[in-house]
């Protein structure tokens, strides 16, 4: 069972009679007296792609989805599909844009340890791993002693993601980039 403390991005639970895993949320706790807190919940239903907002209470426990998880490897994208390959099977899979839920921008030729995740058989998803390596192809340039205080800039990488990175950060270099949320974690050796 999975208890609303267990809850974040990525986490996948039945949810209304079907899986779906936790796009995002927020918590808000009410200041009335013994108010329990309130999860604002932004969940993807796995086998039909809707997305349903809602708030659960504290306390709320929700089944576990039973799924399998394989290693898969990246192959191409057309535009509007990306085609995988299971590791274990061999077999040739493609998810849409609504299926990728917002992990294309992560998704590059090499990226290593990309899970397929399959229920009853299928596949309905892939899981990024934590920290993706992407390739600036776009940023501002530095300017030297321009401020005291420590400021990112917009940065856009080879897959077309947008990111904030440190202003010693220039076009060409790669960078290691957080799935979770979209943060730049370092430069990559």
């Amino acid at each position: 069972m999975i208890d609303t403390n267990n809850f974040k991005k990525g986490v996948c639970l039945v949810y209304k009679g079907g899986p779906c895993v936790i796009v995002s949320f927020t918590v808000s706790t009410p200041t009335a007296r013994g108010g329990n807190s309130i999860f604002k919940t932004k969940l993807r239903n796995l086998l039909t792609g809707q997305i349903l907002n809602d708030s659960i209470r504290s306390g709320e426990k929700f089944e576990e989805v039973d799924m399998e998880r394989h290693l898969c490897s990246y192959l191409y994208s057309d535009g509007s599909s990306w085609y995988f390959m299971d590791d274990e099977t061999f077999e040739q899979f493609d998810l849409t844009q609504d299926q990728m839920a917002g992990d294309d921008g992560y998704i590059s030729d090499g990226v290593e340890g990309v899970q397929a995740v399959l229920i009853d058989g299928n596949v309905v998803g892939i899981q990024m791993p934590i920290g993706v390596i992407l390739t600036v192809v776009e940023c501002d340039p530095t300017i030297k002693g321009a401020s005291a205080q420590a400021q990112l800039k917009p940065a856009v990488c080879d897959t077309g993601f947008n990111v904030q990175v440190p202003p010693y950060v220039e076009a060409g270099e790669r960078i290691r980039v957080d799935t979770r949320d979209g943060r730049f974690i370092e430069r990559a050796k």
